[in-house]
């Protein structure tokens, strides 16, 4: 494995580790009903052993062996829809946490990424999403395979240490037969994920650019090259399926092959004298014993999948928090100068700004006017933190600018594009996006200085009509 792709996936296993740790509160519950819902079969097993031996001839009947029986199999499913539940909590919280960690990076990194549009909406949605089964299942998969089966077969092997045995030397093949079927499952699954996050940025780059497109005539050759990379993600997802689909056969087939030996082993049950209750408690505990096997099975491609997504979150969540100081207090008055600013985003091509002077004073309006491609948008970015000069000095009220966090110059700013979005909501929210905790005389002040309320007044709700998503 080369040196790069063994960083990354270094990278991907200490993100999810500290992930884990900072979420075990919310995977610890579902691992603990699992543990008790398998405990509850166990005991209803061995009730329905005793009952069934009874029909027999053995034993003595009775309706609280049977209503106790009647009792775990309610307390298990009770327990098992508990699970679920915490599961699907588990992954809500891990996507909150993962998704407010990655806007705040991408923030702080700002238009100046180099990444696409598409490439970053892939990564904040597709897969923080594919990491929900890494925590809501893989998590309670794994820790309930390792309990369970021990658990099970120690409790066969307290009625029947022949049985155990046996139950123990499957649990003994079963990651074998995971390792013989899952060769190459983690390359193939990161292969998978790289292809389809290639695929969603450059369809969401190409929407966003199809009047561009058309207009020189490059509609065919961008469909043609769609469905190239539609072709290459379908056959590494059938990879991926034959693995998973392999996987899943040998533990069927291991899963068959116990119960044959345990009704080999028990072939005698039904011809006469001894007590049948641990034969039959036996057989009862195969599917018991191989369910937690089959859940770790099924949730180990949400783990390769994880394992993937986490390669690519983790360059950006890793990454270290911007250095810089931080205001006490936004400066009633600000006087911005920029003295001989120097600015280039590639080393091949000419600066975006070079030599650049001027002095904004407060109350005072200042036009940049150029080309395109002058730098009227590189001196917003260096305002607003995005970008940093390579040469130059930056200072707002004689105070060294680039000395504050990137996210205290942007408390300094108000930014309006030249193409404004609006959300769905209504106007005061709208005002608030910027400053959630601005109070309604705050609200209201902005609105009036920016003639909101010029028109909001005529409007039957005022500030709190609903206009619809891009207003």
């Amino acid at each position: 494995m080369d040196s790069p792709q063994a960083g990354r996936d270094g990278a991907a296993r200490a993100l999810l580790r500290r992930e884990t740790r900072a979420l075990r509160r919310q995977v610890l519950p579902p691992i603990l009903f699992g543990a008790g819902a398998l405990l509850a079969a166990i005991g209803g097993a061995w009730l329905v052993a005793g009952l069934l031996a009874t029909l027999l001839g053995h034993g003595a009947s009775g309706w609280g062996a049977l209503a106790a029986a009647a009792a775990l199999a309610v307390l298990g499913a009770g327990l098992a829809l508990a699970q679920e539940r915490a599961q699907l909590a588990a992954g809500e919280a891990a996507r909150a946490r993962l998704r407010d960690a990655a806007f705040a990076r991408l923030l702080a990194l700002g238009p100046a990424d180099a990444s696409g549009v598409g490439d970053r909406a892939s990564l904040v949605v597709d897969r923080v999403e594919v990491l929900d089964g890494y925590f809501a299942r893989w998590i309670p998969a794994a820790a309930l395979a390792m309990l369970g089966p021990p658990l099970v077969c120690a409790a066969v092997a307290w009625a029947d240490a022949g049985s155990g045995v046996i139950l123990g030397l499957a649990g003994l093949l079963y990651p074998v037969a995971m390792a013989l079927t899952g060769i190459g499952a983690a390359q193939a699954s990161r292969r998978q994920f790289e292809a389809l996050g290639r695929l969603s940025g450059r369809f969401l780059d190409r929407m966003r650019g199809l009047p561009t497109l058309v207009l020189f005539n490059r509609q065919e050759a961008e469909a043609e090259a769609l469905g190239t990379a539609a072709t290459e993600l379908r056959g590494h997802t059938m990879k991926v399926l034959r693995v998973a689909f392999l996987s899943g056969t040998a533990l069927e087939l291991l899963a068959g092959g116990v119960l044959a030996c345990l009704a080999w082993r028990h072939r005698d049950l039904l011809g006469g004298g001894a007590d049948p209750t641990a034969a039959i408690f036996s057989l009862l505990m195969v599917p018991a014993f191989f369910a937690p096997l089959r859940g770790f099975a099924a949730a180990y491609q949400d783990r390769l999948q994880a394992a993937g997504a986490a390669s690519a979150l983790a360059p950006l969540l890793e990454a270290g928090e911007p250095e810089g100081l931080r205001l006490e207090a936004i400066p009633p008055r600000v006087v911005v100068t920029f003295t001989d600013v120097r600015l280039s985003y590639d080393p091949a091509r000419p600066p975006a700004l070079d030599g650049l002077s001027f002095r904004a004073n407060s109350g005072e309006t200042l036009v940049l006017a150029g080309p395109s491609g002058a730098g009227k948008s590189s001196v917003l970015r260096i305002l607003m933190g995005f970008a940093r000069p390579e040469a130059g000095r930056v200072a707002i009220n004689g105070q060294d600018a680039l000395a504050l966090r990137p996210e205290e110059l942007r408390r300094l700013s108000a930014y309006v594009g030249q193409t404004p979005h609006l959300f769905r909501a209504t106007l005061r929210e709208n005002i608030r996006f910027a400053r959630p905790d601005a109070t309604a005389g705050q609200v209201e002040a902005a609105a009036r200085a920016a003639r909101v309320l010029d028109f909001a007044e005529a409007l039957p709700d005022g500030l709190d009509t609903l206009v619809g998503e891009g207003g």
